[in-house]
Formats: structure tokens, sequence, C-alpha cells
């Protein structure tokens, strides 16, 4: 897809807890939003703020068509993001976009399909699970957090499909991991998606090989510059050392050297 650089106006700003909000963009100009993939990412400017030089990596959480609004699901994690939250209706963002390659979408039709994310990598599962379901497939989220405030849009998630949930705490849904959620041992699924920290991606990963199911991860290393240049996000596959903010950030899990 073609690459472009482009003026976003803020539509909205929404507090989504008190480290994420979720923004909502417009072309400026008044233009159609260039087309994306889920999974694919954006690089924001970060103006006026000296201690983000650099543009901010962030994953594409959902294509609104039909409001021509893209959504951007933000954590406050630094000096960069802290301002990024800040920003009002009707500021301007430049972005750098869409980016990276998303996940692939099953040939056959009507799979059975888990969508596993945890914290804020549940972003790119929103538009995923929307696309897959309006390709005739049937998608099953799995969301994991610390805490019932740490889940991220899940009424969103539900709006689209049907959606289980752990928490570490026990305050949502079931207690544990998510791969020590019960609909693992009660279903079966043709392909597994998943985002979210590494240590979950890595558990996920070793219960896809264990029961032969394919699955797709999404890397969040850093990526400094989103085109393959400065080669901060490297990761060691099956090819060679490869910077996931080109190749990636979505791999199928036999190509890591996990």
């Amino acid at each position: 897809m073609k690459k472009v650089v482009i003026d976003m106006s803020v539509t909205a700003n929404l507090s989504v807890n008190n480290r994420c909000v979720l923004l909502k963009l417009t072309p400026a100009d008044g233009s159609v939003l260039p087309d994306c993939k889920p999974g694919q990412f954006v690089e924001m400017l970060v103006e006026g703020e000296p201690k983000a030089f650099l543009r901010r990596p962030i994953s594409i959480n959902y294509l609104n068509k039909e409001d021509n609004e893209l959504w951007l699901l933000i954590q406050i994690v630094g000096a960069g993001t802290a301002k990024l939250s800040k920003v009002k209706v009707g500021d301007i963002i430049n972005i750098i976009y869409p980016l990276g390659n998303g996940f692939t979408m099953p040939v056959e039709q009507n799979k059975k399909v888990l969508l596993v994310g945890g914290g804020v990598g549940v972003a790119p599962l929103l538009m995923l699970g929307d696309e897959l379901k309006k390709a005739g497939h049937n998608p099953i989220f799995l969301l994991g957090a610390r805490t019932k405030e740490d889940l991220l849009l899940l009424d969103k998630f539900q709006s689209v499909s049907t959606t289980y949930v752990t928490t570490e705490d026990a305050s949502e849904g079931e207690k544990g991991f998510v791969t020590q959620h019960s609909v693992l041992q009660k279903e079966s699924f043709d392909f597994i998606y998943c985002c979210g920290p590494g240590p979950m991606m890595k558990a996920v990963a070793g219960y896809a090989t264990k029961v032969g199911i394919e699955c797709e991860v999404s890397l969040e290393n850093k990526m400094a510059c989103g085109i393959g240049a400065c080669l901060c996000c490297v990761e060691n596959t099956t090819k060679g050392n490869v910077c996931v903010c080109k190749e990636g950030p979505v791999f199928n899990i036999k190509t890591l050297q996990w």
C-alpha cells in the first residue's frame, strides 16, 4: 500500500482509563482516508515537546469508513504519548500512514479464529475482528489484563463478536492469564492472532505450536522511523535479522527465533 504523509484533524479525544486515550482523526483537507490493513500502524509527529524528537509508532485501532475516521488507542508511557494524549478537537497531527505489513486473512471461508490481546496490545485486534466477521469468518476475542480497569474498549470488542476475558485479580472474567482461560480447553480454532506483551505472545505461540494451530503475532519492538532505516526494531528470524517496522510488525510464529 502507498504510504502518505498527511495532516489529520482531531475529531475526538476520549479517555479510556487513567493511562489510555482513544483519538479519532480525519484528514484535515477533507479527503477520503487511504485504506489500510488490520495490523498496520502510523508514525505520529509530536509537536511542542522537546523530549519527543522522533515520531511515535501507534497501532491502527480501527478505520471507520462511514465517518472517514482513523482510530488510534494511545497508552501514556512517556513525554511523547503524554503530549498526544492532551490534544483537543480541531488540533492538527501529522502522521505517516499506513506502515508495515498487517495480518494475513484466512484464504478459506468460514474459519473459527481466536484473537488474543493483552493490555494496549488489544488495539489492532478490533479492526481485525471486524474485518474477519465481514469476510464470513467467526472471530472470538480473548482479552487479558491485570485488573478490570485495565481492560481497554471491552464494549467495542463485545459489539463485534463473542469476547472472553481474564484478569490477574479476578475482577473481571476468569482469573489468570489468557493461556489459562477455559475456552482453550473447551473449543478448537483454525487460526490464532495475537498482540500484547512479549511473554504473553510467547506463551500463546507455545500453545499454538503445541496444538498445531497456525498463529500470527504483532510485535511491539521500538520503531523510531517506521521504514527500516534506523535499525531500532531488529528481530531475529529464520531469514536473519529483519526490521519489524518494515517486514512486520506481524509475523507468523514459525519465522521467529523464539
